[in-house]
């Protein structure tokens, strides 16, 4: 199999999981692939502006080579480039780029559609839509970024809740971690599901990791309203979840008629009273089947849900998994 090169494009302040998860998953195949008395085929590299060390936003730095000027088309047809993400790559606070990735994005620009792959991690997508290379395309990124995203680049269609994703060409993944979940898709595709099982062993990862990247955000997160009173109403859920918390009580609660209430909630919070709290139930639901041994039946009534298999239904509409694979995999 001829060599597959893999190169990892950073600048001042990229997140340093973002390179060295996914570059330890390739190396870790060619282990693979020696045991089993084959040639390695990745080549990986890291490529900057100038060649030296780059500093990460943890601090370590990494030392890179100067990209080429020129990218063959010859050695990019076999090849993928990936954008990590990072504070420079996207800041929540001002909803833009940090800046130093204006050199990287210029490269990417001018070279990316000659590669055979190009991927991002994390908030590297905001990295590749600066660059124009996912206009039309459908991609992930970090949980807490995906509206932002959208904004920005309203000809990307967000996957919300995927770990990662691929779009012909084009592979991003979710937040940080997630950018493993997409190097062993590559490993898989390039070399067979027997190789990426191999390293994700190695690496004691999952092979295919379930749900999507829903379950590592906190309930009503991402629909956070600057508003005293539902911050107040939310508390107040909090405390009785376990009982019977329709519109009518709800708006009981905030001293309006339903239906104004109703839409009250909907224009502070853009999710339905009925949609906050199954999430509310639900953030509750995982956090006693993580740390305690309550069995499904007790977590179901403690939570609000009325029976196992309302919380089961809940569990998979969110998740992906039931109530009993969520709690083996996570507790």
């Amino acid at each position: 199999m001829s060599i597959l090169p893999v190169w990892f494009v950073v600048f001042e302040r990229f997140q340093l999981l973002d390179v060295s998860g996914p570059l330890q998953v390739f190396a870790t195949a060619n282990d693979e692939l020696r045991l089993a008395d084959r040639a390695p085929v990745y080549r990986t590299r890291v490529l900057a502006a100038q060649a030296g060390p780059v500093a990460s936003s943890s601090g370590l730095a990494v030392q890179a080579e100067a990209w080429p000027a020129r990218v063959r088309h010859a050695e990019a047809g076999t090849s993928t480039v990936v954008a990590p993400g990072g504070p420079a790559a996207w800041n929540p606070s001002t909803q833009v780029g940090g800046g130093g990735t204006e050199a990287a994005e210029a490269w990417l620009r001018r070279h990316g559609a000659r590669f055979d792959r190009v991927a991002s991690v994390c908030t590297g997508a905001f990295v590749l839509g600066r660059a124009g290379l996912l206009d039309g395309c459908r991609a992930a990124t970090h949980w807490g970024a995906c509206d932002a995203l959208s904004t920005a680049f309203p000809r990307i269609e967000v996957q919300r809740d995927a770990i990662y994703f691929r779009d012909g060409r084009r592979w991003t993944s979710a937040g940080v971690t997630a950018g493993i979940d997409m190097a062993l898709g590559m490993v898989e595709a390039d070399l067979g599901r027997a190789i990426a099982i191999g390293v994700a062993k190695k690496l004691v990862v999952f092979y295919k990791r379930p749900g999507g990247q829903s379950q590592f955000s906190s309930a009503l997160l991402a629909q956070e309203a600057e508003d005293p009173r539902i911050e107040s109403l939310h508390g107040w859920i909090d405390e009785h979840l376990h009982e019977t918390l329709d519109v009518a009580r709800l708006a009981d609660r905030m001293a309006m008629a339903p239906r104004t209430f109703a839409r009250f909630y909907l224009q502070r919070t853009g999710v339905t009273p009925a949609h906050a709290v199954e999430r509310m139930r639900l953030d509750r639901a995982t956090r006693l089947l993580e740390s305690s041994g309550a069995t499904i039946k007790a977590v179901a009534q403690r939570c609000g849900f009325g029976s196992e298999e309302i919380m089961r239904r809940a569990f998979q509409r969110r998740f992906g998994v039931p109530p009993l694979d969520y709690r083996a995999r996570f507790r």
